[in-house]
């Protein structure tokens, strides 16, 4: 029996009740579990909570305790819209390159949704793409610069743009990169018996960005004969997975692409409440929910908790307890399906009143167990 160190970093908002919650579940999932480890928490602040103290989000020593140890669940973090603190959820991915987004998107009997049976997995890249953030305001000078270049290069004039009025955004896709996402995409595939991977792109037009991307998943793909690799269009597979979703397993896809179908697909089987998410690099994971922090709710204990609980299912996962992932998954599903003990959110009427907290949902899922 083995112990594991993992950072459970408690976030703002509804974020301390979820990670509690969460935690709760996953030390239950152990203890219940014949020769499974123990985990060694280190729980950390991060958010707006701790910004007039700290004057980040994101405090040193909670980045050097997620590097330390072999695990990190993440409770959310508000990140402000157009104005406050850049998104820590950015600020981790590059400062660790955690470079794989993985985001399971599985239906569960009891949620609500207009599909059955979707099982998907979305592998988003997390370091380049037009989500680097090299961007160029308009009527400085590097960007009337940066639009003189695009004047002066353009064959088409119906493109020449205003140096005064445009602002400029690069889209930066690397061989290396790509090479390894496509490639962590077909390990996963090949870990958890899927048995094709599809790899997005949007190459008939950005021949030298997307039509990069391409042609290395192409390479990669070729080297997995024992997995299908197919090419698909970003336009076209949106349409593809509203229109026959059963089609597809496990889809990889450059940042923007990814975090747009990787919504999509939360969609399909009944948003971000039960869609967990996680960000992996070679020395480092971040697990955690792909919702918000739900800062009006702070302190009701009436949120949902199965995202983190489904996150925290794939960080035990991660730290080699299969059996222990399976036993939470297996709870949380079975207390969905029951209806009884799940938030207000779950029920046929969002004003049921015999919705139950989200304590109250956790401590259910641990007595499934």
């Amino acid at each position: 029996m083995s112990t594991h160190t993992a950072t459970l970093i408690t976030g703002d908002g509804v974020g301390p009740e979820l990670a509690a919650a969460a935690r709760k579940c996953i030390d239950a999932a152990l203890a219940k579990t014949d020769g499974a480890g123990t985990i060694a928490w280190s729980e950390r602040p991060a958010g707006v909570d701790v910004m007039e103290s700290a004057g980040t989000p994101m405090p040193d020593e909670t980045i050097e305790s997620v590097r330390a140890t072999d695990a990190t669940l993440k409770a959310p973090i508000t990140t402000p819209i157009g104005t406050g603190f850049r998104s820590v959820n950015v600020l981790l991915r590059q400062t660790l390159d955690l470079y794989a987004c993985l985001r399971p998107c599985k239906s569960y009997a009891g949620v609500r949704s207009r599909y059955d049976n979707i099982d998907l997995v979305v592998v988003r890249e997390n370091t380049e793409d037009l989500y680097a953030g090299v961007e160029f305001e308009k009527g400085l000078p590097d960007t009337a610069e940066l639009i003189d270049h695009v004047n002066r290069i353009s064959t088409d004039k119906t493109i020449v743009t205003s140096r005064e009025t445009t602002g400029v955004s690069i889209k930066p896709i690397s061989v290396e990169n790509t090479e390894r996402i496509v490639r962590f995409a077909f390990e996963y595939a090949r870990a958890h018996g899927r048995k094709k991977v599809s790899y997005i792109h949007k190459a008939n037009i950005m021949k030298h960005t997307d039509g990069l991307f391409k042609e290395v998943a192409e390479s990669v793909a070729s080297e997995y004969t024992d997995i299908e690799g197919e090419e698909r269009l970003v336009d076209n597979m949106c349409m593809q997975l509203v229109q026959k979703p059963e089609l597809y397993d496990v889809l990889v896809l450059p940042n923007l692409y990814g975090d747009i179908v990787s919504d999509l697909c939360a969609g399909l089987v009944g948003g971000l409440g039960v869609a967990p998410g996680a960000n992996i690099g070679d020395n480092g994971a971040v697990f955690e929910a792909t919702h918000g922090s739900a800062p009006k709710y702070k302190g009701l204990n009436k949120v949902n908790p199965t995202a983190l609980i489904l996150s925290a299912k794939l960080m035990l996962e991660h730290l080699g307890e299969a059996e222990a992932a399976k036993r939470l998954e297996d709870a949380v599903a079975a207390v969905i399906a029951g209806g009884k003990d799940v938030t207000y959110d779950m029920k046929p009427d969002r004003d049921d009143p015999t919705a139950v907290g989200t304590d109250e949902m956790a401590q259910a899922i641990v007595a499934a167990m």
